[in-house]
């Protein structure tokens, strides 16, 4: 005797995005809203597109570690260019502080990396660690607290770290030079 036929049940129509029908066609060009802003007082703007830019964070003036103004120094005693020294905080949990500075040749790195290692020896925070490719035109010098990046000037402007940090505070380098 044969064996009895199995019931076919019928699938579930699928729910949601997966329901195999094609997209939607776009119906032409959205057009975007104009929105009205909230006005503050003295604000004279009255649409988003006619809003003013917010200006630049202000650096804020902080208490500085030893071993940042040490850094700041070597790096300008050895002439390093466009030294700029962001305060993270609480914006990374690696490093409290990041100094960004430009070599001009791959032996002016390897000079100013010497120059940051013997300036956190001698204040006694020592560097965990340094990377350097040669040829790189990059070093990053890693400190406990702080980070260390040297570039030269095209490399400086290809990876563009203060715009990738540029919720960081910036401390003024003049300030700690002056301490």
């Amino acid at each position: 005797m044969p064996a009895p036929k199995k019931k076919k049940t019928p699938l579930k129509k699928p729910v949601g995005k997966f329901t195999g029908k094609p997209a939607a066609k776009a119906r032409g060009p959205v057009k975007p809203v104009r929105r009205p802003v909230v006005k503050a007082k003295g604000s004279k703007a009255k649409t988003r597109s006619e809003t003013p830019k917010p200006a630049a964070p202000k650096a804020v003036p902080t208490k500085v570690p030893a071993y940042v103004t040490a850094i700041v120094k070597a790096l300008d005693d050895k002439k390093a260019l466009g030294i700029r020294v962001l305060e993270l905080g609480q914006l990374s949990s690696v490093a409290d502080y990041m100094i960004i500075a430009t070599g001009n040749s791959d032996p002016h790195l390897r000079a100013l990396r010497i120059e940051v290692e013997k300036a956190m020896d001698e204040v006694g925070s020592p560097s965990r660690a340094s990377e350097s490719q040669p040829e790189s035109g990059w070093t990053v010098v890693d400190g406990f607290n702080v980070l260390v990046h040297i570039f030269r000037p095209e490399i400086r402007e290809s990876y563009s770290m203060e715009s990738l940090w540029k919720d960081g505070l910036d401390v003024p380098v003049a300030s700690i030079l002056k301490a």
